[in-house]
């Protein structure tokens, strides 16, 4: 079985490094945001090209912080509305509803699966205030045309870059550094993936770095005196080890990612596969190589029958869940579309091309 993510064999060959990592930060008696935290803050900033890099326990609070801290500086109130994509994952959704904000759901782009920016201008009102654009899949949204828009109504551009990391613009810029601000999640099976929950907020807004600062360590400003109603967002002290060494090599990893996946687009033929749209291959980290079939759960029962994990990303649309029942009679037909036929094959450094060209093989002879 060609499995669609072995965790433990990938972070098999961090071992040594990790083992070396934690015996320095155990014996350094520092456990919360200690020097682990500063350096890999500083590191990342730079790898983003951002003035501020923000460590936090997740990339859903990571959102939450960033909303909450646009709040506090009186860019954002309670009840305004925040454009977001339809087809990305619920965590996007629950960050915004969770500040007392609205969301705003966006059909996406059939092809680049990202947010449409047309229907995103279509769906403005007065109370409009941001948008959240999500690089889904690791795919970079219309930057350029989502900024314009943000700019041309004074809107806050916010971006959700959770499957992002290392996805760069041709004139350099990278997620993280395209909006803002920006979150991160370190969720293990991410490209830059930690040993459990971690993520980070990213932005050249010294404001709001200062306020998110404070947020996420109960709003203090000192160890007893605290100027916000804050949280417990903090990026833990481990995890700070495991990202500092993981991300000397992503750039590596996401270029054979992205080797990979030229593969899958070159011998993959079969025309009622829809492939993943790539304008620039710079600007796609592949964390998911997803694919589109009008018989997807035939196709995905036909894959693991010949030896392929694969998975669904994702299954059941935000408007479509219990936990968003006020959603539930919107009408939208392209994301009910995509939520239907969406695949996600199997890529990651760990495979060779050889079960690449396995994979490719059976897709293209589907019938």
């Amino acid at each position: 079985m060609i499995k669609f993510l072995d965790l433990k064999r990938i972070n098999a060959r961090y071992k040594n490094e990790y083992d070396e990592g934690f015996k320095k930060f155990l014996n350094s008696g520092s456990y919360i945001l200690g020097n682990e935290v500063s350096k890999f803050e500083s590191e990342f900033k730079l790898y983003c090209g951002t003035g501020h890099c923000i460590g936090t326990s997740n990339g859903l609070d990571a959102l939450r912080l960033i909303f909450e801290g646009y709040k506090i500086l009186g860019k954002l109130s309670a009840g305004d509305e925040i454009l977001v994509p339809a087809n990305t994952y619920i965590a996007s959704v629950l960050a915004i509803s969770s500040s007392n904000l609205r969301p705003v759901l966006v059909e996406p782009d059939s092809n680049s699966l990202n947010i449409d920016v047309n229907r995103a201008k279509l769906a403005l009102t007065p109370k409009t205030k941001a948008i959240l654009g999500v690089h889904l899949y690791g795919k970079l949204y219309n930057v350029n045309d989502l900024e314009a828009l943000c700019e041309a109504n004074d809107l806050i551009l916010i971006e959700d870059a959770a499957q992002a990391h290392g996805a760069c613009m041709i004139n350099g810029r990278k997620a993280g550094n395209v909006s803002h601000a920006a979150a991160f999640s370190f969720y293990p099976t991410k490209n830059l993936g930690a040993m459990g929950d971690a993520g980070v907020i990213t932005t050249n807004d010294d404001a709001l770095a200062q306020v998110v600062n404070k947020l996420r360590n109960y709003g203090r400003s000192s160890s007893y005196e605290n100027d916000f109603i804050g949280y417990n967002c903090r990026l833990d002290e481990l995890q700070a080890v495991f990202l500092r060494i993981k991300l000397r090599y992503l750039d590596a990893e996401n270029e054979k990612r992205r080797t990979l996946a030229q593969l899958y687009l070159k011998l993959i033929d079969n025309e009622e596969i829809i492939l993943p749209e790539v304008d620039h291959i710079s600007e796609h980290v592949f964390h998911l190589f997803v694919i589109r079939h009008k018989n997807r759960d035939r196709l995905k029962s036909y894959l693991f029958e010949n030896g392929v994990e694969t998975l669904i990303h994702y299954p059941k649309p935000i408007h479509h869940q219990k936990a968003y029942a006020d959603l539930n009679d919107l009408h939208l037909p392209i994301t009910d579309r995509l939520h239907n036929e969406v695949l996600s094959l199997p890529l990651n450094v760990c495979l060779n091309s050889s079960e690449i060209e396995k994979i490719a093989n059976l897709l293209t002879d589907f019938r």
